[in-house]
């Protein structure tokens, strides 16, 4: 690999993607605008992310880059062209443990399972792993007793 990426971001106007990077032989760093045509506020931003990554001429700078990252990129070009402001499209990825994904849309619910995906994916421990313990045993204790009707014992014997 002759480029290594550091840096990646989008450029609103022209569309374009930006990427910082050094080349390995020569150890100069680069800025390189790529530009993203044929993309329009009704694309499907997968799609897109693969086209670039594949092109011939762009592809050996952006093999260190991710297509997920890539995909993120042109959704944040995406909702600029549909008028949501930045703040807005970075807001789509967080996170939030009280948000009630049962009120989303398709699409920004498959962003945020794939954030969780991910998420899970880091935190998870394979028996391969040096910190992996086989048997974890954890004494979740009760602080308070609450009482429901449905726990009390009934008079039908029940």
């Amino acid at each position: 690999m002759r480029f290594q990426a550091k840096r990646c971001g989008v450029q609103f106007s022209p569309p374009s993607v930006v990427l910082m990077y050094v080349n390995t032989e020569t150890k100069h760093k680069r800025k390189r605008v790529i530009p993203v045509r044929n993309f329009s506020k009704y694309s499907d931003c997968s799609i897109a992310a693969e086209r670039l990554k594949n092109h011939p001429r762009h592809r050996e700078y952006l093999e260190g880059v991710s297509q997920s990252q890539l995909e993120k990129l042109h959704i944040v070009l995406r909702d600029h062209m549909q008028g949501f402001s930045l703040e807005h499209s970075l807001a789509s990825f967080r996170l939030d443990p009280d948000e009630d994904l049962n009120k989303l849309e398709d699409e920004e619910l498959a962003r945020k399972k794939g954030q969780m995906d991910k998420l899970f994916e880091r935190n998870r421990r394979c028996k391969d792993d040096p910190d992996f313990i086989y048997d974890v045993e954890v004494d979740f204790t009760k602080t308070t007793q609450e009482k429901c009707s449905w726990d009390e014992e009934s008079d039908d014997g029940f």
